[in-house]
C-alpha cells in the first residue's frame, strides 16, 4: 500500500471515528495505575463522547487527571487519540448532546441500572498510520488542530 497523504489520513480517521461502534479508552489514576476498557463510541465532529458509571475507574481517573487516550481497534490501521477529558453526569448534560450520543452509539444508558456519566474527550493529538512505512508523518493533529 502506498503511503497516504496527510489529507487522506485525516479523512480516513474521521470516517472511522464516525462509523466505528467502539473505542479503547486508556486512563491512569493520579498515582499512575493504568486502566484500559472498550466503550461505545460517538464522534460529534470534534469530540469523542462515551458513557460510563460515575464510579468506574475510567470516570475516576478522568476526574483526577483530566486526560485519556483512545485507540480504534484495528492494529493494521492505527488511530491513537490523546485527549483532554471531562466527566459530566447524564442528568447535567445538555439534552441534545445526550440524544446525539444515544443515536450515534446505538444505546441509551439512561435505561440501564444505576447512574451514568458522559465522558467528553477533546483531541489534542491524533496519530494515524498503516504499518511501518507510514510512521513518518503519523501525527495528523497537534494542539487540537488538524495538520495541513
Amino acid at each position: 500500500m502506498a503511503n497516504r497523504s496527510t489529507e487522506t489520513r485525516i479523512a480516513d480517521t474521521i470516517r472511522r471515528l464516525e462509523s466505528e461502534p467502539d473505542v479503547w479508552i486508556a486512563t491512569a489514576s493520579a498515582d499512575g495505575v493504568p486502566h484500559l476498557i472498550p466503550l461505545s463510541l460517538a464522534w460529534d465532529g470534534s469530540r469523542i463522547l462515551l458513557a460510563t458509571p460515575p464510579n468506574s475507574p475510567t470516570a475516576r481517573n478522568i476526574i483526577a487527571t483530566e486526560w485519556a487516550r483512545a485507540s480504534l481497534a484495528d492494529t493494521d490501521d492505527v488511530v491513537i487519540v490523546v485527549a483532554s477529558a471531562a466527566v459530566t453526569p447524564f442528568d447535567q448534560t445538555p439534552g441534545d448532546v445526550v440524544e446525539f450520543f444515544v443515536e450515534a452509539a446505538g444505546w441509551d444508558p439512561r435505561g440501564e441500572d444505576g447512574r451514568w456519566s458522559l465522558l467528553t474527550l477533546t483531541p489534542e493529538t491524533i496519530h494515524a498510520w498503516h504499518g511501518e512505512p507510514e510512521l513518518v508523518g503519523r501525527t495528523i493533529m497537534r494542539n487540537g488542530e488538524w495538520v495541513s
